[in-house]
Formats: structure tokens, C-alpha cells, sequence
């Protein structure tokens, strides 16, 4: 485990495996921690450099008072990537990791990124009342606003321990590895109220759509039928990045918001091939 310090003062926790090729960042989602990646840490790292970071408020990382929006995200990433000196590199986002690389491109172009893969984030996670009922349809989102401020102050409130661990449980379809739930369980746990609350809002009240056709890099978007994110919004992100491409893993593979953790030999193949 590395350390470094962004711009504004707060310590990040990172891993770089080290090794040649191009390298590939792993942005993980809200409230987790660089550990949902540690199977493809070690799966992918033999062919590749494989770097993971905890967002601040998030695992190792520092858990300050401020900071937590997408765009403050995405620039302590591109400092990693500046302090790693990687002026080439792939990047993968799961989840609110990838709407923080949206938020990356939008910021600083894509003249870093190679090749851009994308994993079970719709492209607008709450409804808003200008949007059409295509459009929530199409962008995937799970919210109304009312939705997410009820969410929010859950969360907030004397049980938000509890509806913390409903709001997991809920991330999983059909039979649970009970192993795998508590394991997700306990990373959201390193991230304190005051940090989650705001930054779930931040990320939930975001609109990436019109990022979406300016992304001019080869793009991989990977859904899964089990998910509580409808499979359709992963279509629709495919089908507005000029040339993306799309896999959907089918239930029998993996049935959760997790494919990389539920079934990572199969989730790293189709990495992999995508990178290769």
C-alpha cells in the first residue's frame, strides 16, 4: 500500500502493482473500497500494471471534512495518475468510480486515456422532474428526488447503520453468498456518515449524458442482468459512445451489481480481451 497527498492536503491510499505495458486505474463505487477489486489486482496484474485507489472518506484512505463531490474525485485522480507519472494509461470505473471518470473527461479531455472501460453505472442515477419518462427509462435512473433525499436522510438519521446494509442487500438478485455479503457489508462501513451522505447525493444528482458522445476513446460497457442497474441503461451508454462496445453478463454468470467479485475469472476474460 502506497500514500499520496492531493492538493488540497488529504492522504489517499493507492496500490500499483509495478510491472510494464499500460497501466490500469480501477475506480471503485460509493461507500466501497479498492478491496472490490482485489481479484483482478491479481488476475490481471501478471499481463499489465494494475493500479487501485480508496477515495478519500473511503478504506485506508483519509477521511477529511470536505471534498466529497464527483469532481473533487476526479481530480485527486488525475493527481494519482500525475504523481504515478502515467501519461498513457486504461481506465476502468465501476459504479460511482465511473461516473467519476465521466467527470474526469468532461475536466480534462481523454488525451491520457486509452481505453476507457465502464461498469453497472447509469448514466443519470435519479430522476428529475424536467426529464421525460423515456429518458429516466433510457438513463437508467433508480430515484426520483424524493427518493434520494428520503435515501439521504436515512442515512443520515439513528439507523443509518441498518438502511446502510439494506441499501447493499439490495445491490444483489436471486441466492446470496452470504461470504460476499458480509464482505461488501464491511467496506461500506469504513465510510463515516458525514462523508457518504453528501457524496451520494453529489453523484446521484449528476447528469452524464452529454458526456457521453464526446468520449472518442475505444469504450467497454459492461452490465449484468442480476443487477439492481437496469441492463437497458448499459445498452443506451453503449449505444452513445461513438464505437463502444457492450457485454451484458447473464444471470448464470454473475447475479449482482458485483460481477467482479461474484465471478471474477469471467469478469477479467472479457477485461482482458478488451484491453489486450
Amino acid at each position: 500500500m502506497h500514500e499520496l497527498i492531493t492538493n488540497d492536503g488529504v492522504r489517499l491510499a493507492y496500490r500499483d502493482s509495478g510491472g510494464d505495458g499500460v497501466p490500469l486505474v480501477m475506480l471503485h463505487g460509493w461507500g466501497q473500497t479498492q478491496e472490490m477489486f482485489c481479484h483482478q489486482f491479481e488476475g490481471l496484474a501478471p499481463g499489465r500494471r494494475v493500479v487501485t485507489v480508496d477515495f478519500r472518506g473511503h478504506g485506508r484512505s483519509a477521511k477529511p471534512r470536505h471534498g466529497y463531490r464527483v469532481a473533487r474525485l476526479a481530480r485527486d485522480v488525475l493527481g494519482l495518475v500525475d504523481h504515478l507519472g502515467l501519461g498513457a494509461f486504461d481506465a476502468l470505473g465501476w459504479s460511482m468510480g465511473a461516473s467519476v471518470w465521466w467527470s474526469f473527461v468532461d475536466h480534462y479531455g481523454t488525451g491520457r486515456i486509452r481505453r476507457l472501460v465502464l461498469v453497472d453505472q447509469p448514466a443519470a442515477v435519479a430522476a428529475v422532474p424536467w426529464m421525460t419518462p423515456a429518458e429516466q427509462r433510457e438513463s437508467g435512473a433508480i430515484f426520483d428526488v424524493a427518493g434520494l433525499l428520503e435515501l439521504g436522510a436515512a442515512l443520515a438519521g439513528p439507523d443509518g447503520a441498518e438502511v446502510r446494509e439494506d441499501f447493499v442487500r439490495s445491490m444483489f438478485g436471486g441466492d446470496t453468498d452470504p461470504d460476499l455479503l458480509a464482505f461488501v457489508a464491511g467496506q461500506i462501513r469504513s465510510t463515516p456518515a458525514y462523508a457518504g451522505v453528501p457524496l451520494l447525493f453529489d453523484h446521484c444528482a449528476q447528469d452524464w449524458r452529454d458526456v457521453l458522445d464526446r468520449i472518442d476513446v475505444p469504450t467497454l460497457v459492461l452490465g449484468c442482468e442480476g443487477s439492481h442497474v437496469d441492463p437497458d441503461s448499459q445498452r443506451f451508454i453503449a449505444e452513445r459512445i461513438p464505437g463502444a462496445r457492450l457485454h451484458v453478463f447473464p444471470k448464470d454468470v454473475a447475479s449482482s451489481h458485483f460481477p467482479f467479485l461474484e465471478n471474477p475469472g469471467a469478469f477479467n476474460a472479457v477485461v482482458e480481451k478488451f484491453l489486450s
